[in-house]
Formats: structure tokens, sequence, C-alpha cells
């Protein structure tokens, strides 16, 4: 059976966005490092894959590599996507709310009424053409609120998304990837994954095209403007046999103590 592997990619948006390259803004984990993955939390990972063979030299089953990218200083990964559109919604209820009960009560509503209300609304922001991921929704900031039209508060950076996976180790048909679909809200539908040929054992290089999407504004609006950039990293399938973690042996039943209950 397929192992399951990730890759995290973890990207500093706003300092990629500020020098427009991820080179020392980003930073990468995997789930093989008792395996000997190399460089875990820095941008020259090496992933390390699971070795080719059977200790009795049949040819080990594929393994699924798949990437999971993330934002350094935005909400935090574990809230689902939906919850910026829920707030969306609650923050339009209210200030619908709100000017019903002022024209309700005098029949006007003054400037400072209305900028109060559109403070409640929060700020909206439109997409742009060749944008991936993102619906128009309204901004957030790191700690989830509602950032308020006007407002100077820090805001939060849409993920990182993934749009491509190129490069030697695709070429030369060591990987497989494609881009999936999924009803999983953390990860907002999509995730990239690859099958990996076991049976060629060496170091290879793949290039992942990332988008980042920076905050502009176009006259009275404010727009998230899609910014493609690219990072390469490595991964490694190496030849030793997979052997059990309690023997250090092959894989097969664990050895019972002579004497042992019954």
């Amino acid at each position: 059976m397929p192992q399951q592997l990730a890759v995290i990619v973890l990207v500093d948006v706003g300092n990629a966005l500020a020098a427009r390259t991820l080179r020392d803004n980003t930073y990468l984990f995997d789930n093989m490092k008792l395996h000997g993955s190399e460089g875990e939390g820095t941008g020259d990972l090496v992933t390390i894959i699971n070795g080719s063979y059977w200790q009795d030299g049949s040819q080990a089953s594929e393994q699924v590599l798949n990437w999971l990218p993330y934002s350094l200083g935005s909400i935090p990964p574990t809230v689902p996507r939906g919850y910026q559109a829920d707030r969306a919604r609650q923050a339009d209820q209210q200030a619908l709310t709100e000017l019903a009960a002022l024209a309700d009560g005098s029949g006007t509503v003054s400037a400072a009424d209305l900028g109060r209300i559109r403070r409640t609304a929060g700020k909206r922001v439109r997409t742009t053409a060749g944008t991936r991921g993102l619906s128009g929704q309204k901004m957030l900031d790191v700690t989830g609120q509602l950032v308020a039209d006007g407002g100077t508060s820090a805001h939060s950076y849409p993920s990182p998304v993934i749009t491509d996976i190129i490069g030697e180790a695709v070429d030369q048909k060591i990987i497989y990837p494609a881009e999936y679909g999924s009803p999983d809200l953390v990860t907002d539908g999509w995730y990239w994954s690859a099958t990996i040929d076991t049976s060629r054992p060496g170091t290879y290089r793949y290039t992942m095209k990332i988008q980042l999407h920076d905050l502009v504004r176009k006259g009275e609006d404010w727009v998230w403007e899609p910014v493609n950039l690219s990072f390469d990293s490595r991964l490694k399938i190496v030849t030793e046999p997979r052997r059990n973690a309690f023997t250090g042996t092959g894989m097969g039943y664990l050895p019972i103590p002579l004497g042992a209950p019954a």
C-alpha cells in the first residue's frame, strides 16, 4: 500500500512580496525526518523517499507525495477556509440591522452613522484576472477579525496557491503530479499530489510554481493582485529496504520471547 508523504510549504508572504522572491522566504517541512530527510525547516529540504526494493529484492510499491502550502503570519491553517465567508455574512447582516434601526428611528442617516456602518461592514477586496483561490472576500486581520474600510489594521494574506509542479523529476517521469479536488474545508478543496516511481534511486529536483496575492489600491477599490513566483526543492529515492523498527530486520511478525505467557 502506498505511503502518504507530505511536504508543508510555509511562505513568509509579506517579505516574499516585498522582495518578489520566495528564496529565503520559504520554509519546507516533511514527515520523513526520521527516515533521513535533510534540511527540515529551511528552503533546502531534501525529502527522503523510502527504499525502492523490499528486503527480498522485489520492487516496492509507489509512494504518494502531497504538497500543502500555508502563509506565515496569517490566520492559522487549522481554521476552516469557510470562516472568512462566514465572517463576511455576519458583518453584512449586522450592518443591515444597524442601518434599518437608524432609518426606523429618525428617517434620516447622518454621514457619521454611515461611516460607522461602513466600518462594521468591513472592507471587501476584489480579484483580478488570473487570480487563483480567491473570490472577492472581505479582508481579515491576523486575529481573524474584519478590517474596517479605511482602517489601518495589519491584514492577513491569503494562503499561497501552488499552480504547477515541473522540473527534472517530472521530465524524467520520477513523479507524476496533478491537482486534485477534495471536500476538506481546510485545504479549500484543492491540493497537489504525485505518485513516485521508487524503482529509480537518486536525487531529483523539481520546481513549484506558486501564486501569492498582493493587496493594492485601485481607485476606490482594494484588489488582490496575483504575483507568480517559483521555488525549487529536491527529493531523494534511496535503495535501503524497509525494516522493522522494533527488530531492525525485515518486515514480518514481531518475535515472541521464550517463556512469555500465552
